[in-house]
């Protein structure tokens, strides 16, 4: 099975694809994270990006397509993908379904993790991170123990972009690029929406549930 899960920043959609790589042994794909490790490596292709990156440029499609080609084509991950956070606009939906056509591949099941501004100021500006142990914890719907040696207040810390500010902006960014994305999967009739503001276990059991109830990757 190859599939695609989305959400805004704080939907937990990090935390789900973690679940779904373990329990169906598949592997991920985060855009992100092949970017750092190419430049890491120092390949042609990190050089390149390294380029676009101190130009103060966007990585191009192109660019992200070739890492994503890597994956696709290389049989130990044929049909056992999960892409996290991308497509990221409608090219690379359809890129992608060309790269996965090539090689006798599709995708099978897309995830949306629908979440409300509201919730997702919550958990942004809420989130805090124990100095010691690094654990995560939120002031609204996990909070640190009060008498603990190890997670006290003075322990918390938080990311210095958890401001409501830029959790606003991402959100609305995210919401306005996401949409013909979404629309594209709706037409293939591949986008499953799943409630994104129930309890981890619920989210993870309602995965469960649509990952399973897809036959055909069986």
């Amino acid at each position: 099975m190859n599939l695609v899960i989305f959400g805004p920043p704080g939907a937990g959609k990090g935390t789900q694809s973690k679940f779904i790589v373990k329990k169906y042994n598949l592997h991920q794909i985060s855009t992100g994270e092949l970017l750092r490790n190419e430049i890491i490596n120092r390949s042609q292709l990190g050089l390149d990006i390294s380029t676009e990156i101190n130009a103060g440029k966007l990585v191009s499609d192109k660019i992200v397509s070739d890492l994503i080609e890597k994956f696709i084509t290389n049989k130990i991950y044929k049909d056992r993908l999960i892409f996290d956070g991308y497509p990221r606009n409608k090219h690379q939906a359809e890129n992608l379904n060309f790269l996965l056509k090539k090689s006798n591949q599709k995708i099978d099941l897309v995830l949306k993790l629908s979440v409300s501004l509201d919730v997702i100021k919550k958990r942004i500006t809420g989130r805090s991170v124990c100095s010691i142990c690094g654990k995560i914890y939120n002031e609204f719907f996990n909070p640190a123990p009060i008498n603990s040696n190890c997670c006290s207040a003075r322990y918390l810390q938080k990311r210095s972009d958890d401001t409501l500010e830029i959790a606003i902006t991402r959100y609305q960014t995210y919401e306005t690029n996401i949409k013909p994305v979404t629309d594209f999967y709706k037409e293939s009739n591949l986008l499953k929406v799943v409630n994104g503001e129930t309890s981890i276990s619920e989210i993870t059991n309602e995965i469960s549930d649509l990952i399973e109830g897809n036959r055909g990757w069986l």
